[in-house]
This record gives C-alpha cells, structure tokens and sequence, in this order.
C-alpha cells in the first residue's frame, strides 16, 4: 500500500538498522577490551563463574608470594647457619691444637681468647639475624607460611653459643653423668647381656617436674650386639628430637682425664635453671645400669654452677672437643631443616603458579574475545549497517512517489 502517513518500510529498515548498528557496537567493545564478557547483560552466568576464577587466581598468586618470602627468611637464616658452621669448624680446630701437650699456658689462653670471641659471634649472629622480626636462629616461636589451602609450618630453634653448649660460661645447666665409662667412646657402652631383649629394652629419664617431657629410649634392636657409647648418644639425641620437637644436645660423651682418660655418658637439661632428674624404673623393660638415678652423678648444679669449655688446659680442650661435635650435629640437623622447608616451599610455590595458570586458562576460556570469530562477526555486522543505511535511504524516499499521483 503506498502511504504517506506511516512510512512502514522505513521503520522496518530503522529497526534492522538498529540492531545491526548495536551488534557492531557490541563487537567493537569486545575487540577493544580483549573482553567477550563486558558486563552482566553479556552473559550473566559466565559472569559470575569468571569472578569467583579471578578471586581464586589472585588467592592463588598470593600464596605463591607468601611461599617466595618464606624462603627468603629461611635463606636468611640458612645463610647465616653458613657463618656459624665456619665458626665452629675454626672452634674445633682450636680445641684440637690445645688440646697436645706441646704448647705453653700462655699459648693456650691465646687460644681461649679467640675461643671466647667467636662464642660470642655465634651468639650475636643468632640474635641479631631476623626477617621481618621472625628470628630464625633466636626463637622457638613457630612461623606458619601460608599456601592458600593450609601452613607450612616453621619451628625455629635456638642457635646461640649457650644453645649450641658451646659457650665459656655453662653455669645454669643442670649435667649428670652416668657411673659408667669406658676407654674409647666407639666401644660398646651397653654390653648385649645387659639388653635382655624382651618387648622393649628401655631407659627412660626426665629434666623438670612432672609436666616435663619424659624421654623414652628403646634400645631393643641392640640385642645381641650391644651399643657404643657414640651410637648411645646419637641415639639419645634423636629420641629427644623427635619426642620433644626440639634439637639440642641432650646426651654426650663426656671425656675424663680424672678417670685414666676415660669417656662417658652425660645428660644435660635443656635450659639454664635446676631441675629434678629422674631415670624411671619400668621394670622387666627396664635396663639394669640405666633404670636408676643412682646410676649418674650430679656434674652441674643449675643452681650453684658449673663450667664451660675452657680450653686453657689440655683437659679442658679435649673436653671441649666432644662438646663442639654435639653442637655441629645439632647445627647440622637445624641446617638440614632449614634446607627441606626451603625445597617444600619451592614445590609448593611451584604448584601454586600452576594451580594459577591452569585458572587463568579457564577464565580465559569464559571472559577472553575470541578474535578471529568476532571479527567475522564485525564485518558481518558493518555489511549489514551499510546495507540498513542504503534501505533506509530508499525507503524515505518512497513516500515521494505518491507525489506523482497527486500532481
């Protein structure tokens, strides 16, 4: 019908127009952004599952940098463990050169200045060495490194020169040494007969009060064979590790010129102060020379003193050679420590930037532009606006028509 009052084909070429007109604007958006998803009208649903991936990529990627700073503080402390263990090392040699007869007592307290020196470097590197006031080498506080789903937890352990018993003074820690000794520490300390092999073959001892730990050691995989003195130490030492969580030197061989020369075991409690000991007689399990607190002998009070590493004389340097190896394999098993939470947070960091990648190809998937599709979709829609324009020109123009029939 040919009208003038409503021009139909016109509207009808406005409206294709339009909607031609709003998809190109919708695929300029998407290729200027990178964005198919601009806003909720987009796609509602695919909007908020790309929120809920961004929130977790960023708890992600956070956590990877939570794993990163906590090997920088392990590194810290694991770099100042270094210093420590050349130290000791150099405390060790001076022990064994005072230790033979050929040197002077004036030569000796030249060797027992420097001695004192360097105890007091161990000491001022373990307090002064911090992250963040996270005191790796000074503390026993706990550092929980968080990794988005959980800890990884960090028990620090003390590090200093009265820590490491390695100290000139030593006057506040209770030491009892066992009756027993023998002429070499690598000769068998407990003979087989006396480990009667039962359920268990136990000696069982406690530094404090009741609510101290009580340290059990089942010595019965030693029956038939016995166990040196060496192998009783270490042994020792492991046991209050893993029964206390704390690496110190509990037990160590104790060397005696008093006793012919002779080397035997020695308790040390854990910290400066008195403390009740007890050896705990469990009976059939027990065994016979290690059951009873007659068995040792008080060598330090806590409380009236006592005295440290002196390497003034040749007794005193032997003495201070036993106690310097206790304290590198206590510093070594800290070291070692600090090394396996290192590698932990290395593989955990590392999964976590994985675990944010493979998100982040998700979130891809859902919010990116696919560019090569919508730019077939633009020229698509450009060829569709063009052609509206073209229509919607014609079809202004054909109201004109009627003109011809009213002249």
């Amino acid at each position: 019908m040919l009208a003038i009052k409503n021009n139909i084909m016109a509207a009808n070429a406005a409206r294709h127009l339009g909607k031609s007109y709003n998809a190109l604007a919708r695929s300029v958006e998407r290729l200027s952004s990178g964005l198919r998803i601009n806003s909720a009208k987009d796609d509602a649903a695919g909007l908020a599952v790309r929120e809920l991936l961004r929130a977790d990529i960023a708890v992600l990627r956070q956590a990877g940098r939570n794993a990163a700073d906590g090997i920088s503080m392990i590194q810290t402390a694991e770099g100042a463990m270094g210093e420590v263990d050349s130290i000791l090392v150099r405390m060790r040699e001076l022990a064994e050169q005072a230790s033979t007869g050929s040197y002077s007592s004036d030569q000796r307290q030249i060797m027992h200045n420097e001695y004192v020196e360097l105890q007091e470097e161990i000491t001022r590197i373990a307090e002064s060495t911090d992250f963040n006031d996270n005191f790796l080498l000074n503390s026993t506080v706990g550092v929980g490194i968080h990794v988005g789903s959980g800890y990884i937890n960090i028990t620090p352990e003390k590090m200093d020169a009265a820590s490491l018993t390695v100290g000139t003074t030593l006057e506040t820690t209770e030491t009892h040494v066992h009756m027993r000794s023998v002429t070499s520490a690598s000769e068998i300390y407990i003979l087989d007969t006396e480990i009667v092999g039962g359920t268990t073959d136990m000696f069982v001892y406690r530094f404090g009060d009741t609510n101290a730990t009580t340290i059990g050691i089942d010595l019965t995989n030693y029956t038939g064979t016995g166990i040196s003195l060496n192998a009783l130490v270490t042994k020792i030492n492991a046991e209050v590790t893993s029964q206390t969580g704390t690496a110190y030197t509990a037990a160590s061989t104790l060397y005696s010129s008093e006793m012919g020369g002779r080397y035997t075991l020695q308790l040390q409690a854990r910290t400066a102060g008195s403390y009740d000991f007890e050896v705990h007689d469990t009976g059939g399990d027990s065994i016979a020379v290690l059951n009873s607190t007659a068995d040792f002998t008080e060598s330090v009070d806590g409380a009236s003193g006592g005295v440290g590493n002196d390497l003034t004389s040749a007794t005193g340097a032997v003495a201070a050679l036993t106690t310097i190896d206790a304290a590198i394999t206590v510093k070594d098993t800290y070291r070692a420590k600090l090394g396996y939470w290192m590698n932990r947070l290395e593989v955990a960091e590392s999964v976590l930037n994985v675990q944010a990648e493979n998100l982040l190809t998700s979130e891809s998937r859902i919010s990116d532009v696919d560019v090569a599709t919508e730019m077939a979709e633009m020229t698509r829609t450009q060829v569709l606006a063009q052609a509206g324009v073209a229509m919607l020109a014609q079809a202004n123009a054909m109201p004109q028509m009627a003109l011809t029939l009213l002249r």
